[in-house]
């Protein structure tokens, strides 16, 4: 290590050493997930890709690690006045599990809009649960507030240095197990996990590259870091990671130890989401595939490197996993929307289901439409769902049609 990082690291507000604390008060109470090679993924982007599975903690999300370090450190009145917290979701449930296990009352304030499996499962948990303001921002300083008036202590989801080092030992884990990676990959919300594993990693191997990974609707560290002002805006798949101000402790430690922030797009968070869950049969949150999806966009960068990624998360509303994993079909090819405009007249039908058939499509739904069109009354809107192989199974079957001489557009294009 330089003396120049050595210094660096020194005058941070987290410590190597803070973080082996945690390490100790974690132990026994916080799973040591596995951290393993992903044969076909590496294959895929011709890299050595490794997965942090995050997500198969108790409650499904690394949040718990800084969440029990710091109610560890609460001393006996503030154990027993309670705490309180502002989160999307995954800081949620990791403070009110451990604050059940450690007899700690806690009220939790999240914003509206919350996936409905997190707000259960923190609710399950045992904590009170508050849905509030329109952001996290606001869930934040309407918890603050309610907090206040009741003497609780407000346990902060990243910008705490105790969360911070909880979140820290992630790397720790990774670094044992592969002592050699070259890269981590590591979603960035507010910044308190990549803060906690940039100590780590700097100080357990000062050569390894850390980049971290944001949502592009939502660029809050990457703007502080790279002096822009890109919007934020939107719904996101990630909305784990949808932070709209990043703590000041983990901007200082994001600015000093971390090498790159990149932006990952909407579909390629999906994308990454559904290739976790088709090949590593893992379901992660749009959070959790951000590192994922990082690679895929960018692949000439990382070839040929071992690259650590962290899968953070796995609390994902099954709806709109349902939605996600369709939508990835759709764009594969392998499940499309046709539309035709035929005579309404007894055989036209039939004609279709013919030529599907022989083209090996599978006819999952069938829907006529004769009052709500624009088409002349003696037609028929007909739309029919079919499942094809793949992009080049599908352009056969179009084919096939058109050469029946049936007039077909493909999603309604």
């Amino acid at each position: 290590m330089s003396e120049t990082l050595a210094a660096s690291l020194a005058r941070l507000p987290v410590t190597f050493g803070d973080i082996e604390a945690a390490a100790g008060v974690l132990a026994d109470h916080v799973k040591r997930t596995s951290f393993d090679r992903s044969r076909t993924l590496s294959g895929i982007v011709g890299a050595d890709l490794w997965l942090k599975f995050e997500n198969l903690q108790f409650t499904a999300t690394f949040k718990e690690r800084g969440a029990l370090n710091r109610l560890s450190a609460l001393s006996a009145d503030e154990r027993r006045r309670g705490v309180i917290a502002a989160s999307a979701g995954n800081h949620a449930q990791g403070v009110a599990y451990h604050a059940a296990r450690l007899s700690i009352p806690a009220t939790i304030f999240v914003p509206r809009g919350t996936p409905t499996v997190k707000i259960e499962n923190t609710r399950r948990h045992g904590a009170n649960v508050i849905e509030a303001g329109a952001t996290l921002e606001e869930a934040a300083i309407l918890a603050i507030d309610h907090g206040r008036e009741r003497q609780l202590t407000f346990i902060h989801p990243y910008d705490d240095p105790m969360i911070i080092a909880g979140q820290g030992t992630i790397a720790i884990e990774m670094l044992a197990s592969v002592p050699d990676l070259d890269v981590l990959l590591v979603p960035i919300g507010g910044g308190g996990l990549i803060s906690g594993m940039a100590v780590a990693a700097r100080t357990l191997r000062p050569g390894i590259e850390i980049i971290g990974v944001q949502a592009a609707l939502y660029p809050s560290m990457y703007n502080l870091i790279k002096g822009q002002h890109l919007p934020m805006r939107g719904d996101t798949l990630a909305e784990g990671i949808a932070v709209k101000a990043p703590g000041r402790i983990t901007s200082e430690i994001v600015r000093a130890l971390v090498d790159d922030i990149v932006l990952v797009t909407e579909p390629q968070v999906e994308h990454a989401l559904s290739l976790l869950i088709t090949i590593e049969k893992t379901v992660t949150e749009g959070a959790g595939a951000a590192g994922l999806a990082a690679v895929l966009a960018n692949q000439e960068r990382f070839r040929g490197r071992a690259l650590g990624l962290v899968l953070s998360g796995g609390n994902i509303d099954t709806r709109l996993l349902s939605g996600v994993l369709t939508r990835q079909l759709a764009r594969e090819g392998r499940l499309s929307q046709l539309r035709f405009d035929i005579a309404d007249r007894p055989g036209q039908l039939a004609t279709i289901v013919a030529v599907l058939s022989s083209s090996g499509a599978n006819i999952v739904e069938v829907s006529h439409q004769r009052i709500f069109t624009d088409l002349p009354a003696k037609a028929v809107l007909l739309e029919v769902v079919i499942e094809t192989r793949d992009q080049s199974h599908l352009a056969s079957t179009i084919a096939a049609l058109r050469a029946a001489h049936l007039d077909v557009d493909v999603g309604g294009n």
